[in-house]
Parts: structure tokens; sequence; C-alpha cells
């Protein structure tokens, strides 16, 4: 047994009840019996089928491993590939660590409560694997270290449980994707990670999302920020899925701490996202950022963010900005919530659609008007991220520039 008899216990108290938070899934409807795949060595994985290799690229996973610190690689249940490149960079299943690794216990649900729902609990209940990705003291990350958590199996529910740790003053990149293979049409994804980054620390996590139409995603994600670390969390889904909830929270809990929340997502007809982020500022000189894209293209879209100054002397923007492309609802939902006198706190909130002057400029100037569409959602999707690595923008501004050419 992986988990202790209490953990389980608060687990199967809500592993039954109605989810309180976005569209209520029955997961009854799935399944989550082991699925048995292969290991495959370093060479092995570029012998992947074509077809596999792109969808698995364009979710972050190259499978030749160049210029990556690290892989983990999951099809369904089954890790299939996992080894760290660089010394002072460890990656680890988590079923391995929580059997032969004390020092995993300090970390494993200590930020997200395992009763919050009944994906926590399934989360408990029934974990099939993740990863512990962990940068040791004074480590810098040469390149990103990339994972996946890879959907063959039709129907089936994928739970995992993640543990990120920058360890003090060490710099940690990670590019993450989450995608189904071609044939999938049905699965459903449900996923624990929690973020520790520690004194001194840098950590950028990047999650590039490439599902099937009908999936049903789970994300439930915590991290802490202690003194003078950094964290960035972008998030890119710019492809269709059934229904999406996710809702991460940052405690800033060191002074000087510092978190950045960058979100893209297009939705597409007949899905259902109800996304955001919630980010504590509990020290003097703590900063905080959320920026949000979104685009309907028929989708259902709430786009929420929250603020919270506990003391004075933080600073925190929340900008939240939507453009309906071809019908769908939006909604925005902006939250500051100050606690101190001496805050400042500040927010944007817009949404819209396309300027016909603007697509008729770029006409007059040869282009077609489906090449000014596109032209101008590229440009609102082009999020300045500061503090990447130039590596790893590279690899995102790829991921936006063929999703806006699916998109259109």
């Amino acid at each position: 047994m992986h988990s202790s008899e209490e953990l389980r216990k608060r687990a199967a108290k809500v592993a039954d009840k109605k989810a309180a938070i976005g569209p209520d899934v029955d997961l009854s409807a799935f399944q989550m019996a082991p699925v048995p795949h292969k290991y495959l060595a370093d060479e092995e994985l570029c012998e992947l089928p074509v077809e596999e290799q792109k969808r698995l690229l364009m979710a972050g996973l190259d499978v030749t491993e160049k210029e990556r610190g690290g892989t983990y690689f999951q099809k369904d249940t089954s890790v299939i590939h996992c080894e760290a490149k660089q010394e002072g960079i460890e990656v680890i299943p988590i079923r391995r660590a929580l059997e032969q690794n004390d020092w995993i216990r300090d970390y494993y649900w200590k930020l997200v409560a395992v009763d919050t729902d009944k994906y926590t609990a399934a989360a408990e209940l029934n974990l099939h694997d993740g990863y512990v990705i962990r940068a040791l003291p004074g480590t810098k990350s040469i390149y990103p270290v990339q994972a996946c958590l890879y959907l063959d199996k039709e129907s089936l529910q994928q739970n995992v449980h993640n543990i990120i740790i920058a360890e003090e003053g060490s710099e940690l990149h990670i590019i993450t994707g989450c995608a189904s293979a071609p044939h999938l049409k049905k699965g459903a994804h449900v996923g624990i990670s929690e973020f520790y980054v520690k004194k001194n620390a840098k950590l950028s996590f990047t999650m590039i999302h490439n599902w099937a139409e009908d999936m049903v995603v789970r994300p439930r994600s915590a991290a802490i920020v202690e003194e003078g670390g950094l964290f960035i969390n972008n998030y890119i889904c710019m492809k269709p899925v059934k229904t999406l909830q996710m809702y991460p929270s940052t405690d800033l809990i060191g002074e000087g701490a510092i978190a950045r929340f960058y979100s893209i997502i297009v939705g597409s007809p007949g899905s259902e996202y109800d996304v955001g982020g919630r980010i504590r500022l509990k020290k003097k000189g703590t900063k905080a950022e959320i920026v949000t894209r979104t685009i309907s293209n028929g989708a259902k879209i709430i786009a929420r963010g929250h603020l919270i100054g506990e003391v004075a002397g933080i600073k925190a923007h929340l900008e939240c900005k939507g453009l309906i492309i071809n019908g769908g609802v939006m909604h925005a939902i902006p939250e500051l919530e100050a606690h101190a006198e001496g805050v400042e706190m500040s927010h944007e909130a817009a949404v819209g659609k396309i300027a016909e002057e603007e697509i008729s400029y770029l006409m007059s100037r040869g282009l077609t008007s489906e090449e000014a569409t596109s032209t101008i959602v590229r440009g609102f999707l082009n999020v300045d991220i500061p503090g990447l690595p130039p590596q790893l923008k590279a690899e995102i501004d790829k991921v936006i520039q063929q999703g806006d050419k699916d998109t259109m």
C-alpha cells in the first residue's frame, strides 16, 4: 500500500459525492484497470509511429530527447520511459518514490487536500502513477525536463499524482504535455500536482494540452513559493476537449516571492472550460501576475482570477482578455481581495470581437480575409512571458503557431 490508511479513509468519504465546482462527471463511465505497456529504451522512442510522434510533439515531448534535461513518459497507466540526463536533476515515477524514498512523504498530499473532491479522491484510491521531478540545491537546468501523460486506451480514466521540487538556489524548467492517441475518442484524466519552490529558487512549468474531443480533464494543483523564489506557470490549450475544469492555487509565503500565471485557451464548438487561478500574497515584497487570453470558437469559457493581498507592500495584477469568433459564451471573472492598507492591486478584463476595420486594413495590404483573421488572432495570443529561457519560449511559440493554424 502506497498511502497511509488515514489518507484512504479521507478519500473514501468524498469519492461518490457530486463535484462542487464545474460540470459534474460520472466517473463510473470510465475504466481504471491497469493497462500494461512495454518500457522503451532511448532508441525505441524514435521508433514510435510517425502520427503518434506528431501528437507527442504537439504536447511538448520530443522523442529524440534533443535539448532535454530528462524525460518522463507515461502511456495509460504504465511508465514507458523515465530518466534524468543532467546531474542534480531527479526524475522518478511517484509509485517508486513512495516505495523507496521516505522524504517524499513530506510533500505527498501536503498542498492539495486528498478529500477536496471526488477527483482528488480518485487519484488516491486508484493511483496509476505520475512523476517526481526535483532539482537539487544549487542545480541550474541546462535544458528543460519533458514529461508527457498519454492516453491510448479508449474510455480509460488516467489517475496521476505529480510532485515538483525546486530546492534552495536551484533553477528548474519543465515542459509537460497531456495528449491522446489519434484514434482515441473518449477518456478521462485526473491529475494532482504539488509544486515546491524553495528559497531563491526558480521554477517554470509549461503545460500543453492536446486532448481528444470527448475528453474529461480534471487537474488539481497547488504551490508554495518561499523567500526570493520565482514560480512561472504557463498553460496552453488550443485543441478540443469535452470539459476542462481547473483552479490552481499558489501561496507566496516568503518575502520577495513572485508568481506568474499565463494561460492561452482556444475553445472549440461544444467544449466547456472553467479555468482560472488564485494567488495569495502573504509576505511583504511579494508580487503576482495572472494573464489570460481566451478565444471562443463556439465554446463555453469561464475565465477566473483571484488575487489576495494579505499584507502591505505587495504588488499584483490580473489581466483577462477574450475574443468571440464563431459564437459561444464567455465569462471573465476577475477578483481582487485586499486585507491591508498599502497593497497595490489592479485588474483589467475585456471580451470582444475582431474589429472589421482591422481585417479590412490587412486585406488592403494583400492578405485574404482568413489570413487577416489568423494574423490578428496570433497577435492576440502572443503573450510576453518574462523569465523563460529562449529555447523554451521558442517551443511555446511553435505550439501556438501550429494551434492557430488548426483553429482557423
